[in-house]
């Protein structure tokens, strides 16, 4: 799977993703810091990349219809630090096995994932 990380969070979310066998590459690391969320999900639709962050924009279902993108997973958790989003997104590479992660919107917070979009 193609990942991009957003600035908000830490680049060790993509080396987790990187580690597993993941194509995951950050916001910053393509020196679009500071570009817009409309930018941003462009960029992810045109790169066929699911989009990783923490800005609660992008759960937003009118301005971004999940249907329409490779994935959003969007984290909702309590601290943004290292070891906290480092850990989620460890314990959410199983679920990248067994779940539709395509036109979805992932919530994750720190003890559950709620996946909105068509079935």
């Amino acid at each position: 799977m193609q990942f991009k990380i957003d600035e908000n969070l830490p680049q060790e979310a993509a080396l987790v993703l990187g580690d597993a066998g993941h194509d995951a590459i950050t916001v910053l690391g393509q020196n679009l810091g500071g570009a817009g969320d409309a930018n941003i999900a462009r960029v992810c639709q045109s790169e066929n990349r699911i989009l990783v962050t923490a800005d609660v924009g992008f759960a937003d279902i009118r301005a971004y219809p999940p249907n329409e993108y490779p994935g959003l997973i969007v984290l909702r958790l309590h601290r943004l630090d290292k070891v906290s989003v480092v850990e989620v997104v460890k314990r959410l590479l199983p679920s990248f096995q067994t779940e539709q992660i395509e036109k979805r919107l992932w919530l994750v917070e720190e003890t559950r994932v709620r996946i909105r979009g068509e079935a």
